[in-house]
């Protein structure tokens, strides 16, 4: 009985410690977002004066007023609407086409179907950088600079999610392709009303990862976009530093800097649950 007692005692000993490293761990990272809350809130002698305050101050409305319609270059409010629309852009062009893709090269029989398949694949030896030159050529050529269908288009396609999704097809049980068949559902039929549903936390956890990594462009936005009405917010953010002598405006670029986390903060979170089964669960 003394034994069993013991037992128990380590493992909620062992539990707590596991809590208090993740709390640990926690106030780490939330430690530089929160002096950068502080910092929007606050004016620029008392960024610049040590020691910084540590307590919010009370020009919270003027920075991010000033942040959100006036900027630099552009307002933040417009480099905010350009990342949504290229981050949505590109993560629901990569989940269509992956799915289509999968789908096609799981369930179609074609000439060098496999083939087809390990050229997608290998494409993942080829990142953004590695093609940036031809890859601007053809975009510039077709006239899409400073332009959406620019900022989205060369990056629709993803390998990596073409893989996930074949490799979820394949799972699929045969008696039930074969049921749906029996039952007279076409190809497209058996895609959308079989398929999509089966797959909602693969998409699911997909679209959080591809929204954060549309979101978080730089290089790309970069090289295509000279208007200044066209910048992405990351863009933003580091064209509020300043060059030379001149003085950089720290509480509006810690405002802009805070104000681009909310997004992918916000589908992080509404999105958590099917985020994480969508990695873990293996009933498929």
């Amino acid at each position: 009985m003394s034994d069993q007692r013991g037992m128990v005692q380590r493992r909620g000993l062992g539990h707590w410690f596991t809590h208090l490293g993740l709390i640990i761990g926690v106030l780490f990272i939330f430690f530089p977002i929160w002096l950068a809350f502080v910092a929007s809130t606050v004016t620029q002698p008392e960024i610049v004066r040590p020691p910084m305050p540590l307590l919010p101050g009370g020009h919270f409305i003027e920075n991010y007023s000033k942040a959100l319609f006036a900027g630099v270059n552009a307002p933040v409010a417009t480099m905010m609407l350009n990342s949504l629309i290229m981050a949505l852009g590109i993560t629901i062009g990569k989940i269509v086409i992956s799915l289509t893709s999968a789908f096609a090269i799981v369930y179609f029989r074609f000439p060098g179907r496999t083939v087809f398949f390990w050229l997608i694949f290998l494409t993942l030896m080829l990142p953004v950088e590695v093609r940036i030159v031809p890859t601007y050529e053809v975009i510039a050529n077709f006239g899409m600079l400073n332009s959406y269908s620019g900022l989205i288009f060369p990056l629709i396609a993803s390998a990596t999610a073409t893989f996930l999704f074949r490799q979820f097809f394949l799972t699929v049980p045969d008696e039930l392709t074969e049921a749906a068949r029996v039952d007279g559902a076409s190809p497209m039929q058996f895609f959308f009303h079989i398929l999509l549903p089966m797959s909602r936390t693969n998409i699911a956890a997909l679209f959080v990862i591809l929204f954060i990594y549309g979101w978080n462009q730089y290089l790309w936005p970069l090289l295509i976009t000279t208007d200044p009405s066209m910048n992405t917010i990351v863009m933003g953010i580091k064209q509020m530093f300043p060059s030379g002598d001149d003085l950089a405006d720290w509480p509006v670029i810690m405002a802009t800097s805070i104000l681009a986390m909310v997004p992918p903060v916000i589908v992080v979170i509404s999105m958590q649950k099917l985020f994480i089964r969508g990695l873990v669960d293996s009933e498929k």
